[in-house]
């Protein structure tokens, strides 16, 4: 077979066809999708074929698969997998970089699409290398001198008494073990050298300044990872696979499919520890994740 990759949009994206994801990957062809990863951010792949153990495989080829989350429940039988599923909630509706409560976040997620509603139910994807070079430079050279902190234990901006007893629930199992981490707030990523807008939902407060303060900044530089040239929109078909560079994107599940079931399961790549823009590495306040990820070397 011949690998065929086919950009979707000029800033991110990629479709990829001319390989069988199902069955183990040669060194060339794994260097070839390891690069069109590092150009491209998202690989969309058509008619996969997978389950869960083989999608588990699939990953391994880029690195040790985490655990399915450090406080959420995994697929019964697959501790290694989690259910992205609208009958467990719908909270990945806002803007947000996988798991960077943590010291080392996954450096890739995939997706893979079980059920999939009539309409909508779309996968938005960032390129947050986009949005750093789209900073005006006054705001490039604040943006590497800033670090954020990172929590799972905030309120999503719904207060708990606007939550139903399920969602009371997940909010509390969610947030069952707290986490903070501090990183850069522009990642310098290992491979490519590429710098990124390393924020997302999960980023709460710029270090040294007031929650306010950090708020309005925060907001801007997150408006240029929004930009819609700088994001991909990802209408699922049944039996695909999404795989996104999670040190440099962000990512959306957009809530606009009524009641009707959408089921995904999630298989995460460990990652490294950040690094800002002078080589400090990102550092832990509370709440260990060695129960879900090793450090990627």
């Amino acid at each position: 077979m011949t690998l065929d990759i086919r950009k979707v949009t000029a800033n991110i994206g990629a479709h990829v066809s001319g390989v069988d994801i199902s069955k183990p990957l040669d060194e060339e062809t794994y260097a070839a999708l390891r690069e069109a990863l590092n150009v491209h951010k998202a690989l969309v792949f058509d008619e996969v074929n997978l389950d869960d153990e083989t999608h588990q495989a699939f990953v391994r080829h880029f690195g040790e698969v985490t655990t399915a989350h450090p406080t959420v429940a995994s697929v019964d039988g697959a501790p290694n997998v989690l259910p992205v599923d609208s009958e467990r909630g719908r909270a990945a509706n806002h803007w947000h970089t996988d798991v960077t409560f943590v010291l080392n976040p996954p450096q890739a997620t995939t997706l893979r699409s079980l059920t999939v509603p009539p309409y909508g139910g779309e996968t938005l994807i960032a390129s947050s290398a986009a949005a750093y070079r789209d900073l005006p430079e006054p705001l490039r050279l604040l943006a590497d001198t800033l670090w954020a902190e990172h929590t799972n234990d905030y309120d999503y901006a719904v207060p708990d008494e606007a939550l139903d007893e399920a969602q009371a629930a997940a909010r509390a199992q969610f947030t069952s073990i707290k986490y903070r981490t501090v990183h850069p707030v522009v990642r310098v990523h290992p491979l490519t050298g590429e710098r990124g807008l390393f924020i997302g939902g999960f980023a709460q407060r710029i270090v040294g300044l007031s929650v306010g303060e950090s708020r309005r900044i925060l907001d801007l530089l997150q408006s240029y990872v929004t930009r819609p040239e700088n994001v991909l929109r990802h209408r699922w078909s049944e039996n695909q696979l999404v795989i996104f560079d999670n040190r440099i994107t962000q990512h959306y599940a957009i809530d606009n499919y009524d009641g009707a079931p959408r089921r995904l399961h999630r298989v995460t790549a460990a990652g490294d520890v950040p690094v800002g823009v002078e080589g400090k590495e990102s550092h832990s306040i509370e709440g260990s994740a060695a129960h879900y990820t090793a450090v990627a070397a």
